[in-house]
Formats: C-alpha cells, structure tokens, sequence
C-alpha cells in the first residue's frame, strides 16, 4: 500500500516507506537538527536519538482523502530557535518531496520531541 501516481505512460506506485526515508533525510540535513525521535518516545518513555540509517522511523505518512500530511518527529540542538528549525524542516520536506518524486505535500507536521547539547 503506497502512493499511486499516474502519467501518461502508466501508474508508478511509491512505497509510504520511500517517502519518510526521503522526507527524514530532507530533515537531518536541515540545521539545527539532532536527530530523529521515534514517534511512540511519549508512550515508551525512550528518549532514543534514532540513527542516520533510520531515517523514517520518526516519520508517519497519512493518506486522507488523496492529500497528503507527513508528521516527523525530531530532536533540536540546544540554542537554536526551535520554530525557526521547525519551519525549515517543512519547507526542506515539501521541496525535496516535490523535486524528487513530484508529490504535492498538504501539510507537515512537525513534533519537537527533545532538545539535546550538540556532541561537536
């Protein structure tokens, strides 16, 4: 079960697991990003920083009535402005999605999970 796209020379159909791995890489390249977080940290009690290998596993694609919405959950370095970081990482979601697979994202939803001092 994916996205579905159709063009003139037949349908392409993309796995939801393709798009978080691209929209999560999109996210680690922003800066001021830590990491990603897994999604069920609130319920689990992990406070995990997720791996570059990893990238869509802090990253939830939702498919309601052919519109598209991304939730992405990430950890910001300490000292950055976390809605300046926030609003990048959806504009940097959405270009990248657009440019790379010609998908129109309606919403990105970002979930600041932790903030973390940068190990550099």
């Amino acid at each position: 079960m994916g996205i579905e796209m159709s063009s003139e020379y037949g349908s392409i159909d993309v796995s939801k697991e393709v798009v978080a791995t691209i929209a999560g890489g999109a996210a680690i390249d922003c800066y001021g990003i830590v990491g990603m977080a897994s999604q069920k940290q609130i319920k689990d009690g992990l406070s995990e920083i997720l791996g570059k290998d990893n990238f869509s596993r802090g990253v939830v694609i939702r498919e309601e009535d052919s519109n598209i919405h991304i939730d992405m959950y990430i950890i910001v370095s300490y000292g950055t402005k976390i809605s300046e970081v926030a609003y990048n990482v959806q504009n940097k979601v959405k270009y990248q999605l657009q440019q790379m697979l010609g998908i129109t994202v309606d919403s990105v939803n970002v979930y600041v999970q932790g903030v973390r001092v940068s190990q550099s």
